[in-house]
This record gives structure tokens, sequence and C-alpha cells, in this order.
């Protein structure tokens, strides 16, 4: 009966459900003020926040303020950062970002999210996230990768193809007030439970209402007695093994392992029985 909810019913009882499982929804970012949180959001980009926190301390003891960054080189700060992910674009996104607060907002980060993105390295999603936790921005709702992936897969948005569109569509069906609390619920979830790869369906606090893993339940069943000696796959449609598959888009958009010898995609890997068939996923490219 769930999979009939509209999206803010849906919304509603994922939020609801997803509180009694994560008891802290806010940021794993170690931070004790608005310049380190600017900086460790920065460094976060295409980064773990575990690998940040393990980074920043460093950071912060050279490096306390704004403005002793913004007297910093590039090429200092990079070294400090170099197990971070692109360190030395980053480096030089944080001095120009600290130099900037300096000369222009007299040292002091700028609350709005229009003003934050004309700060160097700070996009839509980092200036939504420091409004948000720093500043308490109700209008804000960040979307990460994590965010992303699952607001689709639950079903929350659908064929919400960018961010953006994901954040409007996210908008449409959670409560203003509720905005900043469901992307870190959504995030959390997304970090340990609803993974890029292998979610752990199984162990899901939601798993009745995403629509991901009713389409999985829908897969075909694993096959037995299939002989790998034949060939890698075994077509069931017309029941032929074969080594070189083709490919074929479903109804969904999605790229499916195919028969070469009669295209149907109901196509199993010999050796282990299970379909090749997947259920549309959904990552930032």
């Amino acid at each position: 009966m769930f999979m009939d909810l509209s999206k803010k019913k849906r919304a509603r009882a994922v939020l609801d459900a997803l509180s009694e499982v994560i008891s802290r929804p806010e940021t794993e970012l170690r931070y004790s003020s608005e310049y380190e949180l600017i900086v460790a959001v920065i460094l976060s980009a295409q980064c773990t926040d575990e690998r940040v926190n393990m980074i920043t301390p460093s950071l912060f003891k050279i490096w306390p303020t704004f403005e002793s960054l913004s007297t910093a080189s590039a090429e200092e700060v990079a070294q400090i950062i170099a197990s971070i992910s692109y360190p030395n674009n980053k480096s030089k996104h944080l001095v120009a970002m600290a130099s900037k607060v300096i000369g222009e907002y007299d040292g002091k980060l700028p609350k709005d999210q229009a003003s934050l993105m004309k700060l160097s390295g700070v996009g839509r999603k980092t200036a939504q996230v420091v409004s948000s936790v720093a500043f308490g921005d109700q209008d804000a709702l960040p979307v990460d990768t994590h965010v992303f992936r699952v607001a689709n897969r639950i079903g929350l948005v659908e064929n919400a193809d960018t961010p953006l569109k994901v954040e409007m569509g996210l908008k449409n069906v959670i409560l203003r007030q509720e905005w900043g609390r469901s992307h870190h619920l959504l995030i959390l979830h997304g970090r340990y439970t609803c993974r890029a790869r292998n979610p752990d369906c199984q162990q899901c606090a939601i798993s009745d209402l995403c629509k991901y893993f009713e389409k999985l339940k829908q897969l075909p069943k694993q096959m037995s007695d299939l002989n790998p000696s034949y060939g890698k796959y075994y077509c069931a449609t017309r029941k032929v093994y074969f080594d070189k598959p083709t490919t074929r888009i479903d109804r969904h958009g999605t790229q499916q392992i195919a028969c070469p010898k009669c295209n149907s995609m109901n196509v199993f890997h010999s050796k282990t029985g299970v379909t090749t068939k997947i259920v549309r996923d959904f990552r930032i490219a």
C-alpha cells in the first residue's frame, strides 16, 4: 500500500521513519566557528567527512582565522591538505575565499546564499550547507551526491536528473521548516545505509517506502543448474548460452545486457544464475 502514497505523504513517512533510527541529524564535519565550517565544507567536495576531519586540525592550528589564511600561499596550504581530493585547486580556493572575506566583508562570513556563492570554491550546495548549518537559513535544502541518490531511489522526486531538480522537487514535498533537518537525515541515510554501491536494503528502515527496493524485488529469481562451461551468459527466452552479449535500452532508459540471437533481456549469469538485469540507479555525474 505504501507504493501508492503521494510524494508528500511518502516524504512525511520517510522522514518520520528515518528520525527513529538517526538520533542526531546534523553534519559530521567538526568545526567550532563559521570560519572552520566553511573551510571544512569546501574541503569536503568529492571527499569524505572522515578524511576532512583528519586534516582540518592541522590546518586550523596553522591558520586559525580568515585573516591568517588570507596571508598564506596556496602552495603552503596544499602541503597541509595533500591527502584531500584536488588539494591544489582547493588550496587556491581557500586562500582566495579568505582574502575576499577580509577584503570585502570586513572579516565576517556573509550570511546569505547569494553573497556566499561569490566566494571562491563556494557553489550552490556549499552555500546552502553553510547558510543552513551556521545561520539557520530555512530556505536552504542542500543536495549533495547522497541526497540526490536517495531522493531519486525512494521516489521523493521523479526523473530529477540534476541536483537543482532534486532540490526543487524536495522543496515541493517537504515542509519548509524541515528542509535543513531533512537534508541531514537523507545524507546520513545515504552515507551509511542507502550507499551508492551495495545499499543495505535488508536493514533499511524505509525499504517498504522505497520504489528502488520495490523494483529490486521484481527482478527475475535466481536460476539453478546452469552450466558455465557452455557460455558466460544464458538466455532464458531462447534457452541458449553465449559469451558475447549485446545491449538494449529498456523502457526506463537503463542499458541492459541482451541476447545476441533474439535480443531478449531475459539473460542470466551462467556461473551464479543471477539475472543480468539492473534497476535504474541515480548518481551525480
